[in-house]
């Protein structure tokens, strides 16, 4: 590395660092981004308010609401007198699910008759009501399986109880299934491409504005060398911020060598758009509204928020024009299976050509551009 480059990357530091909002932009955000994609934007409901209106009051009641309280889906909040009572607080949002239990609940489970429950669930939330939905009809569903066996028990008509078939699930990477671990990786790819072609674009609109890119063009800096030493900074600024969210999001699952370097591909495309934002947009504002424009449809068709799979057919073919698509693939099979490159061989391949492509072509056009 030469002196002049050496020279124009230290300019291009001081001058990031002497900004305090491109430091706050790049030290703040990927925490930001972190805590409120990663951990708040789940949807592992738990803990949903139940209000009972229990009109039996019996030991009998009592097993069955002890059953919904060991499951940690629910939350025994309330105990009402009144259908009005319950109708108020789901009305208010102090819950979101209910739990009718009929006069006559006791009598009927203890002989040979059906007690009827009814079930009330807010549905203005679908997400939230579909999971109270679900886990409140396979607690129902354990809980009436044992009262059956209980009762052919006390008839002597049981004679083995074994069932027939007994399935043994394992959940492999992610046990627990919790959706942070899904989700921060991806914020991975997202701050790596936001920041990355954000800044490079509006670095390069910024001395164009203060008339200083002509200044740099007149010395003896080549192109190349102006070009590489705009995007180093900023490529080193964005491995710090990768590095950030691995520490802060405990993920390090995998080769951290493979994983850097295969951020370094994902950055070279993220750069190459920046510079090629950088050729379009006359002022820092165009920049930005500009690169907003790739941002978006990248991260909807990326499976950052939503599974590709479940994408109609046209926009998963879209979704193959966006580095972002393979690069999310990549760094969740790098940080929650401990991947090896072979094993995700197609994605770096198709990253690779479009990291490629896209600095040749950015090159091309910011070199013309300059002249």
């Amino acid at each position: 590395m030469n002196s002049r480059l050496i020279s124009l990357i230290r300019k291009e530091f001081i001058q990031i660092i002497r900004d305090p909002r491109t430091m706050g932009l790049i030290i703040l955000i990927p925490i930001i981004q972190l805590f409120l994609l990663g951990y708040s934007a789940t949807s592992d409901v738990r803990n949903i308010p139940l209000v009972v209106f229990d009109q039996d009051r019996s030991p009998a009641s009592r097993e069955l609401l002890d059953a919904y309280r060991a499951a940690d889906y629910f939350l025994l909040s309330f105990d009402v007198d009144s259908e009005d009572e319950m109708r108020e607080l789901i009305q208010k949002g102090s819950a979101g699910i209910g739990i009718i239990i009929p006069p006559d609940y006791s009598t009927a489970i203890s002989g040979n008759g059906q007690a009827h429950l009814a079930i009330v669930i807010d549905g203005s939330d679908p997400s939230v009501a579909s999971t109270a939905l679900n886990a409140a009809r396979l607690i129902g569903q354990s809980f009436s399986t044992e009262i059956q066996v209980e009762r052919l028990y006390q008839h002597g008509m049981v004679v083995n109880l074994e069932p027939p078939l007994e399935m043994h699930t394992l959940v492999w990477y992610n046990p627990d299934l919790i959706d942070a671990y899904y989700m921060v990786p991806g914020i991975i790819g997202m701050i790596l491409y936001s920041i990355t072609a954000i800044l490079t674009a509006n670095a390069v609109v910024r001395e164009r504005e203060r008339g200083t890119i002509e200044q740099l063009i007149v010395t003896p800096i080549r192109p190349w060398e102006l070009i590489v030493g705009k995007i180093i900074p900023y490529a080193v600024l964005a491995l710090f911020n990768a590095v950030e969210v691995l520490v802060l999001g405990y993920l390090f699952r995998g080769s951290i060598f493979l994983i850097l370097l295969l951020c370094t591909l994902f950055l070279i495309s993220s750069l190459a758009i920046g510079l090629l934002v950088s050729v379009i947009a006359n002022t820092q504002q165009e920049a930005m509204l500009t690169v907003f424009m790739t941002l978006l449809p990248s991260i909807f068709l990326s499976g950052f928020f939503f599974p590709l799979e479940a994408m109609p057919k046209v926009l998963q073919w879209v979704s193959y024009l966006f580095p972002l698509r393979y690069f999310m693939s990549i760094i969740r099979a790098l940080l929650l299976k401990g991947s090896g490159i072979l094993d995700m061989q197609n994605d770096v391949i198709a990253l690779t050509v479009f990291a490629t492509a896209l600095m040749v072509l950015a090159a091309t056009r910011f070199k013309k551009r300059l002249d």
